[in-house]
């Protein structure tokens, strides 16, 4: 390396070597002629491109036919960019660069200022100019030190802005702007990448179908809240919610995490450089690297930053069934009964939009739901619950809109009174005077759009009246909320679809956006992004399936373009304030519409999914992924949505489902009921995977508690906990339960197996009932999986975990003893449990009122030993005794007649306990045998002596 390119970058802190990624640029005397065509970034992004349009953006075209079509023909010279031309401690002065390569959507703005932050481990660069919007959203921005950091080099003065981030110990580059393209015009914003690996995992909401994204080819992924069921078969589309953030892996496996905090229209494309070019059509580009070095403590490092998961409430974790198109509540009740009678546990009943009248929020359809008050309350009794949905949008001629107006809330609307369409507005006296704009959605009539972001209380004290109030009418238990994308019927279309619909009793306008004026640089922006590029390309824009982007939010000081992204999480905000307002207890939020830190709000279900397999399959990849971006509590509707649910694929999937964190069976109108109790088999199916998931309930909360309480994820990819084992950074089709349960779903048609992988550095043992307790050879293996057993899963070594006998509700199971499963590995196993009333409003966990225990089993010579500590102390909470302690993977002969409980020997159970030699299984019993209420460290031993085993029974 010469002494120029090594000074050419400076650190803040400590100078490391590096080599100059534009040396793969082939150069004659100055000039740029080819940029590697896998180390690109596309100058021509809008569909279309072509030679004159390129050249006259002085960016390159390249003539040559490839191989692979996503290659980029028109694209950037390396060295595009800004020049450095101040450089601070903490920040540089960036001036538009004078030669080289234009911004292709606008003229790049003359000046940038660049901020660095470190806040212990994490560190933050901030690229743009003051005044610019910014998301309006609180985040806690903090993070615990690590003690492992992240380098930033900069360029000097006079060169093209660049910089890298090195991780300190092992001076592994993980990201590398050299490779050039930043650009900054008012609505056009790029930054590009060099990555240090191609495993990249995150980035949504879009249908992924490897865990992994792919580098082979150029992809690009939208990122923009839509209306937009997901479609496998058509998966480079946005969805319902954004998240900006990835988690990278390094050569040495080493991870990393990046967030860029942005709201407005977005999308990345990944290339096989590998590198990655992001794209935003608004706001600035504030970008947060979080250093790990483990993707657990990537994830938790994140968490921490945006805001850790909430804890919903213990009965939110059973099994819920939902459908939509129930004609009256009798045929409600219909379906609960029969899932009750077929023996199926179920905790929850979800009512859809049928319930309302006529579709409006906090109303009851008089004729056919006006029995649901009493519905609630004989739920109640019997241990169960109740979940109600909601829309954002609110029809404008009813009590609720009225009770707005009167208490001056905020909705979205126009900027000026000359952009309202009077002829619509003047149908409507309460809205008549107003600029509030106007649409359809579900109602008969027009709706207006709470402005969930209003600075001032108003719209949240009336939206939190309004459930108050309702609550009155109708106990519910959760909230569920939907179309706050936000989601709007026919915009800019002349024959909306709803015209044709016989139910609606008049024909209403739908909204129109401006695309030509002064203010159609909102709604037609120079480039729209892949969120519109994605369909129809000659007629998609922003605003489809959605309100104009012209429109003002924020009490009138913000635009619906920067902070429509933001729609669903503010809703979530306000929502769960409405929850425990109205209840008075914890529950739980699911929503339709997410985004960077919606977890700590609520929970998500993955959308209008179709009853095929590959959306089975997909939805094993999307739980995965959201408990990356912070939203553990999720899940995908059971046996798929729209489309007809065959027996065969509702089965299977009532087995995945039952590992789902959020597990709900849900379908749409004028399709065949998809209960479970439709199919003898499949309620066998769903009968034995439920009672599994029941049993397992206080493992899974304690996942929950303790991601509320540190974050991190509780449905976990493989690769997270055996990160050194290459076979598992692309396997995602399994998944695991914190740390110690792998579960390996079929989702394959007329399968009687599956195969799996088992990662070697532990051992494992099966957990169904056919084959309990067995050692499972490590690696691949193809699994026994048919349909009248449990879909294969398997407990780690080493492990202890916590579990209940189990009931048809949460409710009575939490009345019944505890038992410990403990599996050996080597001659310690360890776990934990979290346990609380289940429904408290937690408003600091410091002064939250549970228990927390820490186990740990240990074996010596002659002596086994569990050893149980009260890590947390809870008053007046009546916690089940443990009566069970299970060990398996178990190689000695236990003295069951010498067992002691904190130094004073006890008597256990001698018909139920006992010792299996050829299973390796010590089960020992005690009605009572451990009060965990107790807050000194407690001890159960045993004595034992060494069984000297073969290969039959090791």
């Amino acid at each position: 390396m010469s002494k120029e390119s090594y000074e050419k970058f400076k650190m803040i802190a400590v100078i490391i070597p590096f080599f100059i990624a534009l040396n793969n640029i082939k150069h004659i005397e100055g000039t740029i002629l080819q940029v590697p065509s896998h180390q690109r970034i596309d100058c021509s992004p809008k569909p279309g491109a072509n030679k004159a349009d390129c050249l006259s953006h002085g960016c390159i075209w390249d003539d040559k036919e490839y191989a692979d079509q996503s290659v980029p023909l028109c694209y950037f010279p390396a060295e595009t960019g800004y020049t450095v031309v101040e450089k601070l401690q903490t920040s540089l002065k960036l001036n538009k660069a004078k030669s080289g390569a234009q911004n292709p959507y606008g003229e790049n703005l003359p000046e940038l200022t660049v901020e660095i932050k470190n806040s212990y481990s994490v560190i933050n660069i901030r690229i743009g100019v003051q005044g610019r919007y910014e998301p309006t959203i609180f985040l806690p921005r903090t993070c615990s030190d690590t003690k492992q950091h992240l380098l930033i080099e900069t360029t000097n003065e006079s060169e093209i802005f660049a910089f890298r981030i090195r991780r300190k110990t092992s001076g592994e580059l993980i990201w590398d702007t050299s490779i050039g393209g930043l650009l900054f015009s008012d609505q056009y914003i790029q930054i590009a990448t060099l990555l240090p690996s191609d495993k990249i995992y995150g980035f949504g909401e879009n249908v992924h179908l490897s865990l992994k994204h792919k580098f082979a080819n150029y992809t690009t992924w939208p990122m923009f809240a839509r209306d937009q069921a997901p479609d496998p078969e058509n998966p480079q589309r946005n969805l319902y919610g954004v998240h900006p953030f990835y988690l990278g892996l390094e050569k040495d496996n080493n991870a990393h995490g990046v967030l860029i905090w942005n709201s407005n229209p977005q999308e990345v494309t990944t290339g096989p450089g590998p590198h990655l070019v992001y794209r935003t059509i608004g706001g600035i580009l504030d970008i947060t690297f979080f250093p790990g070095p483990k993707a657990e403590q990537v994830i938790q490092q994140y968490h921490e930053y945006i805001g850790r998961p909430f804890l919903p409430a213990y009965f939110a974790l059973g099994f819920q069934f939902c459908r939509y198109g129930y004609r009256n509540l009798s045929e409600m009740k219909d379906a609960i009964g029969r899932i009750q009678k077929a023996g199926i546990p179920i905790d929850v009943a979800y009512a859809d939009i049928d319930y309302m009248e006529r579709y409006k929020d906090f109303t009851i359809g008089k004729e056919y739901w006006s029995d649901l008050k009493e519905y609630s309350e004989e739920l109640h009794k019997k241990g169960m619950h109740l979940i109600l949905i909601f829309d954002p949008a609110v029809q404008v001629n009813y009590p609720t809109f009225q009770r707005a107006i009167e208490k001056n809330a905020s909705f979205i609307e126009w900027e000026s009174y000359d952009e309202v369409p009077q002829e619509i507005q003047d149908k409507y006296p309460l809205a008549k005077q107003t600029k509030i704009m106007l649409s359809v959605v579900w109602p008969d009539w027009h709706v207006a759009f709470p402005d969930f972001l209003d600075p001032k209380p108003m719209t949240a004290e009336w939206w939190i009246d309004e459930f108050k109030n309702f609550h009155k009418m109708v106990p519910f238990d959760g909230i569920w909320i939907d179309m706050n994308e936000p989601a709007a019927f026919g915009t800019n279309e002349y024959h909306p679809f709803y015209f044709d619909d016989p139910e609606r009793p008049v024909r209403i306008a739908p909204l129109q956006c401006a695309f030509n004026g002064a203010k159609s640089k909102y709604d037609n922006p120079l480039y729209e992004t892949w969120n519109t590029y994605a369909y129809n390309f000659a007629e998609s824009h922003l605003s489809n399936k959605t309100i104009c982007m012209s429109g003002l939010t924020n009490r009138g000081s913000q635009r619906v373009y920067d902070t429509k992204n933001l729609y669903g999480l503010a809703e979530m905000i306000l929502t769960q304030k409405a929850q425990h307002a109205a209840t008075g207890k914890r529950g739980a939020i699911i929503s339709r519409s997410t985004f960077v830190s919606s977890g700590h709000y609520g929970g998500h279900w993955l959308g209008d999914n179709s009853a095929r397999w590959i959306d089975l399959k997909a939805s094993i990849i999307g739980i995965q992924e959201f408990n990356l971006f912070g939203i553990p509590y999720v899940g995908a509707d059971i046996c798929g949505f729209n489309g007809k649910a065959s027996e065969e694929l509702c089965l299977r999937w009532q087995q995945l489902g039952a590992f789902y964190p959020f597990s709900r069976n849900h379908n749409e109108r004028n399709e065949p009921d998809q209960d479970p109790s439709q199919w003898p088999d499949v309620a066998k199916a769903a009968k034995q995977a439920n009672f599994f998931r029941y049993y397992y309930l206080p493992y899974l909360y304690s996942l929950l508690f303790d991601v509320a309480l540190h974050g991190g994820t509780v449905i976990r990819p493989v690769f997270f906990e055996f990160t050194s084992d290459s076979q598992t950074h692309d396997l995602g089709e399994q998944f695991m339960w914190g740390s110690a349960m792998m579960i390996i779903p079929v989702y394959q048609q007329h399968a009687t197996s599956v195969s799996g992988y088992l990662p070697f550095t532990t051992t494992w043992y099966s957990l169904r009932e056919s084959d309990y307790g067995t050692l499972a050879k490590p690696g691949r293996s193809i699994f026994s999986a048919k349909k009248n057993e449990l879909i294969p899963v398997f407990v780690r070594g080493g492990a202890i975990v916590v579990r209940q006998k189990p009931n048809t509700t949460t409710t009575a199971s939490r009345n019944n003893p505890l038992e410990l499963l403990i599996t050996v590995d080597s001659d310690k196993s360890t776990g934990q449990l979290y346990w609380d009333d289940g429904e408290s409003i937690v408003q600091n966990f410091s002064t939250y009122n549970y228990f927390h225990w820490f186990f740990e089993f240990v074996i010596s010579a002659d002596k086994a030993t569990l050893y149980i500590t009260q890590k947390h102390t809870a008053k007046d909470l009546v916690v089940p005794p443990i009566d069970v302690i299970d060990v398996i993977g178990y190689h000695y002969h236990p003295q069951l007649n010498e067992v002691s409980l904190n130094q004073k020997r006890i008597k256990v159970n001698s018909h139920r306990s006992y010792y299996d030699s050829l299973k390796n299984q010590l089960l020992i019993v005690k009605t009572g045998l451990v009060n965990l209420e107790i807050k000194k460290k407690q001890k159960v031993s045993w004595r034992h002596q060494k069984i000297f085993c073969d290969s039959n029974n090791c």
